[in-house]
């Protein structure tokens, strides 16, 4: 089932089996702010079960990084703005990826990651990641931290 994400009356809903959930969701509720703030979209997930095409999508691209999470996918989003495809899952242990991919071949292409407040950071990161750290007044600190796509997906 579609959940619309609200900015301001932030929700755990589809996000309630994380140990992080009110995390989680803030951290949700501020991607939602920003794609409407900047682009007036509104920010729509699906259970990951629903949408398997995205989460499979991001995952072939994290294997450039030789990366593969054993976390539980939640929720998952997809869409274009501004001639670029924007796809994220949400995942239970409180990461979220977002891959921003343009249409364009010239364009920006790029790995996104983002840690829950309160939540360690996942072995699969050490060593191979730095995380710059941002306050957000829905999710509290945010880590932060992205790679360069090289391929063509």
């Amino acid at each position: 089932m579609a959940y619309k994400v609200d900015f301001k009356d932030v929700s755990t809903i589809g996000l309630e089996s994380s140990p992080v959930a009110d995390a989680l969701a803030g951290l949700r509720a501020n991607e939602a702010r920003y794609y409407w703030n900047k682009y007036k979209h509104e920010f729509i997930t699906v259970p990951a079960s629903e949408d398997p095409t995205t989460l499979k999508w991001i995952e072939t691209i994290l294997l450039e990084k030789d990366m593969h999470f054993p976390y539980k996918a939640l929720e998952v989003t997809s869409f274009e703005v501004d001639e670029t495809r924007m796809a994220y899952v949400f995942y239970e242990n409180g990461l979220s990826v977002n891959v921003m991919y343009s249409l364009a071949e010239d364009g920006k292409r790029a790995v996104g990651f983002k840690l829950s407040d309160g939540m360690d950071i996942p072995v699969e990161f050490e060593g191979k990641f730095k995380f710059a750290r941002q306050r957000s007044k829905l999710a509290g600190t945010i880590r932060g931290s992205f790679f360069v796509i090289k391929g063509t997906y």
